[in-house]
């Protein structure tokens, strides 16, 4: 219990050294650029430390009961137990690494447009992580009580925890693309209104968008972890239908991330009224928003599949298709949410 508790606490600590840095940061020429750098690095780190700490919780209290269940076992189950939290510590890894260097770097330009770049790139990268980081815990969770059901199946849960694991991450590296972005990328001579708005709108986009799609992608590894437990011999038919299934939870984040590129790239004629500002802005919200449902219903029609198909493994193909037909459904939201902020940024 107590290694759990500690590994857990990782997150925690990452939060507590950002926060000890800003409390104590000496800022050589204050600006309204760094402030908001400041702000976004503190909001990355807190938000970023969220997800990964439940996270890691899910492995550390199956664990508890695997040993209690399986003593002998206490060992193979505290390692898989430590890689397991080990991954679902990537998501406040990578907002720890953003939060650093929006703290230390100096990015030699103070206006009010890269100060909401800034603190849109601690938003995205902040909320980027909470989904991935709670999602693989699904996996790690069920494997280490796979592990105690099925020893001999250590080795097929542990690669297929890894490998659901992974690709729970893909919403957070989507995250942290967009934020490295609004960083480091010169968009030249833009006006500030309204592309301030289009850049905190493209930060909402990804960020928000990830939560769902993280999540609901470790819901699917999950289950398929628990279903190789069941019947270690469909670990292909499961392995396949969690990773097409995991694709397809993707799919919101990938419209939140098109709609962040589209925010950021495209350029927007200067204007005093207030209106094409809020547009740009509500744009980034919609898709954020529109997309952590479908995310995470994704996520629980492809749970469904995946877990069936280990107790009836011939009927595969059908649950499949199943499956898919009904993600395409869950999928029509976020399409809907796509097209309301298309037609913000390209109509109004």
């Amino acid at each position: 219990m107590l290694v759990g508790q500690a590994v857990a606490e990782s997150a925690g600590i990452f939060a507590l050294v950002v926060a000890i840095l800003l409390l104590f940061f000496n800022v050589a020429n204050p600006n309204l650029a760094n402030a908001a750098s400041l702000l976004g690095a503190g909001l990355c780190m807190g938000l970023g430390a969220l997800g990964s700490g439940i996270g890691s919780g899910m492995p550390a209290a199956e664990t508890c009961r695997a040993v209690a269940r399986q003593p002998r076992l206490s060992n193979r189950l505290l390692t898989v137990m430590l890689i397991g939290s080990a991954v679902c510590q990537t998501p406040a890894i990578l907002s720890m690494v953003i939060s650093l260097m929006l703290i230390f770097l100096n990015y030699g330009d103070a206006s009010a447009i890269k100060a909401a770049a800034l603190l849109g790139a601690g938003l995205c990268m902040g909320f980027g992580g909470i989904g991935s980081g709670a999602g693989s815990g699904h996996p790690a969770g069920e494997t280490c009580k796979g592990i105690a059901r099925q020893p001999g199946a250590q080795s097929l849960l542990t690669t297929n925890m890894l490998i659901g694991a992974a690709v729970c991450q893909t919403p957070a590296i989507f995250a942290m693309v967009v934020s490295l972005m609004l960083m480091f990328v010169n968009f030249g001579d833009v006006p500030l209104n309204p592309t301030w708005a289009a850049f905190m709108g493209a930060a909402l986009s990804t960020g928000l968008a990830a939560i769902g799609s993280g999540y609901g992608g470790g819901m699917v590894a999950g289950a398929s972890c628990e279903g190789i437990a069941r019947q270690p011999r469909a670990v292909g038919n499961v392995t396949t239908t969690m990773l097409v299934g995991q694709a397809v939870a993707q799919t919101p984040c990938i419209f939140g991330l098109l709609i962040s590129f589209v925010l950021m790239f495209k350029m927007f004629p200067e204007t005093a009224a207030l209106s094409p500002s809020m547009a740009l802005l509500s744009a980034g919200i919609c898709m954020g928003f529109g997309a952590i449902g479908p995310g995470l219903g994704n996520g629980m029609t492809a749970e469904g599949a995946v877990r069936w198909i280990a107790r009836n493994e011939e009927d595969t193909g059908l649950l499949m298709r199943i499956m898919l037909v009904g993600q395409a459904v869950s999928q029509s939201t976020a399409i809907y949410a796509m097209v309301i902020s298309l037609v913000l940024i390209f109509v109004i």
